[in-house]
Formats: structure tokens, sequence, C-alpha cells
């Protein structure tokens, strides 16, 4: 029976550079994994519970697993989601392998592979056929301790992990590993868009939450800041590094207080008009911004996402159902009131994320490429695979070279897709340095410099971790 996995995956195809990208990474293969942005669940590290079984693991959580079966007519009730979702795990678990081949040639197609080979040990390919073995055989194992959230990250190897937590969250979990003695290092991240924007269902009463956790009276301006200085002031104690801030678009503002404490009593009272929510949020990021600079925290701005695109889906099935659609943004024009008011600051340190590639050597690398403060996220999202990391690397290199990169992190909720998605980074990373040295613009010995920083430095120090 062939491997799941060929050991050449994602290498060249000519010879010698093949045989350069396989040193390059031999070298960082083995190299612990920092994760320092994603959105695994703070209860697996805090609880340390048995995975249920197979489906709830692979299929129903995974938007990008449940976004290609919806496109092929799978509806989301089979897929275990929604009113009347099939309840039997078997019976989803089916209906996935029996659609499997829909993910043939896709990242997610090489992600689970590597989970079933390297994690489960199972070599023969997911089908109709197999799929009842392959089920159990998963199951036996997560009813195995050493298949449990706590015994998976000490075996892929994992050195620092960052979870994604809402402004409002009381951090119990991370509270509880912090208690429990495991020496497993997870730390929180700030997310506060329910409490920054004023299309977010709920703001009102979700600011209002601000105001009572924080003990800061939000009904005027400066005290809704307080309490947002606060509450990271909270998240920092509890290990944070970073804050993370997803924006349909990258557009910053910095208002004269007076324009801007009235545009907070409009969007407050739920009094909004015209584009007074798009103003609040492009000021929310320059005061997110400021508050970076003062604390510490990275700030990390992810946009060019058109969230919730099927208002039939959101309404039916919720959020995080792959119906989030990469748009066009701009970010030269939209970042300058940010970067005017603390672009030259040496303590701000801003990671920058797009699902809009055409920005990549037009602006990001150009910005990037000037601001001190300022570093390119990793691809992201559509474009975390072989092909989109190649197209970044490609277009950003020249202008912004590697250190003004953040490394690279895998961005999932999907825990055993975590060592897959660093497996492919550092596959295709080594490809691509070894095109360097072939074609004489590196050295040997500087490739497997910047090799290790790519995969591991580079994170740790962008992430002040």
């Amino acid at each position: 029976m062939a491997m799941l996995l060929h050991p050449d995956r994602l290498f060249p195809a000519d010879p010698d550079t093949r045989s350069l990208a396989r040193r390059l990474f031999a070298g960082i293969e083995h190299l612990p994994i920092i994760s320092p942005h994603g959105h695994t669940d703070p209860r697996w590290w805090g609880e340390n519970p048995a995975f249920p079984n197979p489906a709830e693991l692979f299929v129903t959580p995974d938007h990008y697993v449940v976004r290609m079966l919806v496109s092929r007519g799978v509806p989301f009730e089979a897929l275990g989601i929604g009113a009347g979702a099939q309840a039997d795990p078997r019976a989803i678990w089916r209906r996935f392998a029996e659609n499997y081949h829909v993910f043939r040639g896709t990242p997610s197609r090489l992600w689970i592979d590597h989970a079933l080979s390297q994690v489960f040990g199972l070599e023969e390919r997911l089908d109709a056929d197999n799929a009842d073995r392959h089920y159990d055989a998963i199951a036996e194992r997560l009813a195995d301790p050493a298949y449990r959230p706590r015994a998976l990250y000490e075996r892929f190897g994992i050195e620092v992990i960052a979870t994604t937590d809402g402004a409002l969250d009381d951090l119990a979990w991370h509270a509880a590993v912090q208690a429990s003695g495991w020496t497993g290092r997870v730390v929180p991240t700030y997310r506060p868009d329910s409490v920054v924007d004023p299309d977010f269902e709920g703001f009102r009463a979700n600011v209002e939450s601000l105001g009572e956790l924080a003990g800061c009276d939000i009904g005027h301006w400066q005290g809704y800041l307080e309490a947002h200085r606060r509450r990271r002031a909270f998240f920092r104690s509890m290990g944070a590094t970073a804050t993370d801030h997803g924006h349909p678009t990258p557009r910053t503002a910095d208002l004269p207080e007076p324009q801007i404490a009235a545009l907070y009593q409009r969007v407050l009272a739920g009094r909004a008009e015209g584009e007074d929510a798009d103003l609040f949020r492009a000021q929310m990021l320059t005061e997110m911004a400021r508050m970076s600079a003062e604390d510490g925290l990275v700030m990390q701005l992810h946009s060019g996402s058109f969230r919730n695109h099927s208002a039939g889906v959101f309404t039916a099935y919720g959020r995080d159902r792959g119906f989030d659609i990469p748009q066009p943004v701009s970010f030269t024009a939209a970042l300058k009131p940010l970067l005017d008011a603390v672009g030259m600051d040496p303590r701000l340190r801003l990671i920058l994320f797009t699902l809009d590639e055409s920005v990549y050597a037009r602006e990001l690398a150009p910005l990037a490429g000037a601001y001190p403060g300022l570093l390119l996220g990793p691809p992201w999202w559509f474009h975390d695979s072989f092909e989109g990391i190649s197209r970044y690397r490609r277009r950003v290199t020249e202008t912004a070279g590697f250190l003004n990169t953040a490394g690279f992190n895998d961005d999932t909720r999907a825990l055993c897709s975590i060592p897959a998605r660093h497996d492919v980074s550092r596959r295709v990373d080594s490809a691509f340095l070894a095109e360097l040295v072939t074609s004489h613009r590196l050295d040997e010995d500087e490739a497997h410099e910047i090799a290790r920083l790519l995969a591991t430095d580079l994170a740790r120090s962008a992430y002040r971790l």
C-alpha cells in the first residue's frame, strides 16, 4: 500500500533544487511549534476532555470542510449543524467519507491526510468503503488518554499556543490551565470585536457588560476607553501578548475628541446612521493602536472578509459556517490616520493580514518595508496553502525582506491540523529558499538561517512570546 503522504510533497521537481529543499527542511522539520494566533477551544486546555468522536473532531466544527461539502449539495443538517441536525456521528462521518474526493487538490485534503496518517496511523485514503473502519480506529484512539488535548500538545511539539478570546470572556479556562500544574503554555488574545463594532449583534448590551466587568462608566467616551484599558490589563495578567481585530476593511480614523465623543453617543444609543458604524470602527483601530503602544500588546488586524455573506445561512446556522468571502481592500490610504498617530512610535507592533492578495506587492510590502512598527502576517485563511504561501513569498520578499514578516501562524480551530499546517509552511518555505540558492540569490548557509527564522524565531519575536 502506498503511503498517504509522499516524503517529497510540495518540494520542487528539479532534482538539484529538490535535494537542497530536503536539506533545508531537515534542519527545521522537528523544531517546536509556535502557535501565536488561533482558535482552539480554551476548554480543551483547561479541562483536557476526551474528544467525543471522529465527526466532532474532523467535520462539524471545521468550516473549511463544511463549506466545501455544502457547495456540493450536502445539507448542513447532514453534517450535524442546525435544527433537526443528524445526531449520529457515524452517519455524519460516512457522509464526509463518501464525499472526501471533493477535497482533491485543496489544502484541507493535505491537512486531513496528514492527521489521519501522522496522528492516527491510517495510511489508506478515506472513502465510502473504509469509512467505518476509519471511524472505529479513530474512535478507539480518542478513548486513549494519549489523544486528549494536552497530550497532543506535547506530542505535536507545541511550545506555546494562543487562543482568541472575546473582550467579555472571564478566561476561566485559562485560569484552570494555570492552576493545574500542567507545563504547557496557553495564552489568551484580546478580541474586542463585539464591543467596538456597532453592527455586532447586541452591541449596546455588550458595551454595558464591558463597563460592568471593568468597573467603568461607559456612558461617556473616556469611561469606555478606560474599560478597554482595564480589560486589556486583565488579559495581560493572564498571559496575553496580543490583541486581534477582525474588520471588514483596514480603514482608520483619528477624529477630534468632541467629534468622536458625539459619534460614540450615537452608536451607543443605537442612532448610528450613514457611515457612523464604519467610522466608529475606524476610530477604534487607532485607539487600539495607541493602547498597544502604551501596554505592549501586539496588535493584529485581519481585514478583507465579507462576513456572513448568506443572510439565510447566518440566520439558520450562525457564524463560522463557511460563508465568509474575500473582498477587495486597500491599506495605503486607509491606515494613514493610524500611522500618522503612532506609526513611528517604537513601542507599536501592528501585524497586518489580508484576504486580498492584490495588495501584497502594491501596498503591504512597501508599508512594512518603511514603518518600523508594521509586520506582515502570513497568508491567511483562503491563502494558507502551497500556492498561497508561494505567491506571498514571491510578492513580498523583494520589497519587505524576511525580517519584516511575522513568521507563520496556523490560525485554526482544528487541533489535529496544527502540525499539518506548520509542516506545509516549512516545506513551502524550504522550496522557496532552495530556489533562491540555486538561482544564486542566497548562499546555502543564509538559507538555513532564514528557514529557522521563518519556522519559529520570527513568530516568537513578533508576538513577544
